[in-house]
């Protein structure tokens, strides 16, 4: 017999090894002896009253054994000889089109402008410590994505448009924790998502798939309105009748590309802001009603901020508890700061993006010329700033919160995560008023709302910029652009996607969507 229980346990009782089960016999009324195994299938921290609450969902086993392996199989066949499509980029969306090709008996060509994981790594060494941007392989290009070297936050509010537990599932198989699939707010961790990835990629060439690193798709050959072949490198072509898109929000070459060949793009809103930084014991204190340092129990604290300013909303985005800020630019003469978490979110700070909506049809007037891609260079233009008030390096620009939201130049910085260094500029001046004066009335009001946030021990950093794409390559009822025969736009590159989870779903549709016809 299984029977699944809702409880609410005490910071005391989470200390107790059997609480689990010694909770279950008393609400079951049977003797602890009868229970075989506690599955746990949920799990939440309340932490809005001084009294923290663990909420669990469990599945109780009772004279029943608790079975090892999971209920969802994969089932990848060789692919070797099979039917190709052609996937363009590398990151979720890529790497989860690529695996259902398989399942579906297709192969899967992926192709990828950046490095495998492990060489990757020089590259963001040398972002880091020389400020030197190689531009396909940094934090945004590259085995995995984006999505490699960042926290691997899985929440999403995705739920209608696939399986998530089926991607998270996929992710285990492949060797994340199965604590994913209990935590509210599930992440892998910076630390272990290369190995992830790697085991993804190992998996689609043992059945049979391709993966070109550091080959980027310069061009795409057409006839008739239909791919024909795919141009790599600017000299080889590969013939192609099905593509996939998946290249991710930054890779601003192929929005070019297709703008200059009239393939239809569309500007989409984004938003765009800063980075603020807190030592993580200040959201500790303020989310866990404590001074001091926190129960070795809780996690380091995050939170969740929004406020409505002047029609427009400010937000927090990709809040990193625990973690690092680091550089994400694309090319030279930018700055983009992101940030991320090791699996233990044990760095001494929190970061947050603070970013401000961006409505494309109503605030960017100046950029009409442009066209679909007046997002893009507005956003390009915000990253230029950015660079020369940084110091013409991947040195930030940078002020204390305090004194942004005041309107004077900071004396001084607080101490960063940030590892190529932050220079002091009058960020209050330097953002255009759409962003800047928003964002300062929003962190006024996130004062009021979390006691303590509102500090001079904090620091924002420019400029988050990259938070989705500001181009939407459209796609018809099939997932098939409407005016390119076999070309289908997926994941956050095309607009379709907002963080891992969703991309990997998007990029599933796009496989089972893709094969239709071959």
């Amino acid at each position: 017999m299984i029977k699944e229980l809702q409880l609410r346990i005490s910071l005391n009782e989470e200390e107790r090894s059997d609480f689990l089960v010694q909770k279950a016999s008393q609400i079951l009324d049977i003797d602890k002896e009868d229970i075989t195994g506690i599955k746990v299938l949920r799990k939440s921290i309340d932490a809005r009253k001084p009294k923290i609450i663990f909420n669990y969902k469990i599945a109780v086993y009772i004279r029943e054994v608790l079975p090892k392996t999971s209920d969802y199989q994969f089932d990848y066949k060789d692919v070797s000889k099979a039917k190709a499509i052609h996937i363009v980029g590398f990151g979720p969306a890529g790497m989860y089109a690529a695996l259902r090709c398989i399942e579906l008996g297709f192969k899967p060509i992926v192709l990828e402008r950046g490095k495998n994981v492990r060489d990757r790594r020089r590259d963001l060494k040398a972002i880091n410590q020389d400020h030197i941007v190689n531009e396909d392989s940094n934090y945004c290009f590259g085995e995995g994505g984006a999505g490699t070297y960042s926290d691997g936050k899985l929440y999403t509010r995705s739920l209608k448009r696939g399986d998530v537990r089926r991607i998270f599932e996929n992710l285990v198989f492949h060797g994340a924790t199965d604590q994913i699939l209990v935590d509210a707010h599930p992440h892998i961790g910076t630390n272990k998502l290369p190995k992830v990835v790697q085991n993804i990629r190992e998996t689609i060439l043992k059945y049979g798939g391709e993966i070109h690193f550091e080959t980027r798709v310069t061009d795409f050959i057409i006839k008739n309105n239909k791919i024909q072949a795919i141009q790599l490198n600017n000299s080889e072509e590969m013939p192609a009748n099905r593509v996939i898109l998946a290249t991710g929000h930054s890779a601003r070459d192929i929005f070019y590309l297709l703008h200059n060949k009239q393939i239809a793009l569309e500007a989409k809103s984004f938003a765009m802001g800063v980075r603020v930084e807190h030592p993580q014991h200040i959201i500790d204190a303020i989310q866990y009603h404590c001074s001091g340092k926190r129960h070795e129990l809780l996690p380091a604290a995050s939170y969740s901020l929004v406020q409505q300013v002047n029609e427009r909303g400010v937000y927090s985005f990709c809040m990193c508890p625990g973690g690092f800020i680091v550089p994400a630019a694309t090319a030279n003469g930018e700055v983009v700061v992101n940030g991320m978490s090791p699996s233990k979110r044990n760095n001494l700070f929190a970061n947050s993006g603070i970013v401000v909506e961006i409505d494309v049809h109503k605030d960017l007037p100046k950029y009409e010329q442009f066209g679909a891609l007046k997002g893009l260079e507005y956003q390009k233009n915000l990253e230029r700033m950015a660079f020369t008030a940084g110091g013409r390096s991947q040195t930030a620009p940078a002020q204390r919160l305090t004194d942004f939201v005041e309107g004077r130049l900071s004396a001084d910085l607080n101490p960063t995560s940030y590892q190529p260094g932050l220079n002091s500029a009058p960020l209050h001046s330097l953002l255009p008023k759409l962003i800047g004066s928003r964002l300062r009335k929003g962190f006024e009001a996130f004062g009021q709302k979390m006691r303590g946030y509102y500090t001079s021990e904090a620091n924002i950093v420019g400029v988050e910029s990259r938070t989705s794409s500001p181009v939407c390559i459209p796609r018809n009822e099939h997932l098939e652009h409407p005016q390119i025969e076999g070309l289908f736009p997926c994941g956050e590159g095309g607009g379709y996607a907002g963080g891992i989870v969703s991309a990997a779903m998007d990029g599933e549709r796009c496989a089972e969507a893709a094969i239709k016809g071959l």
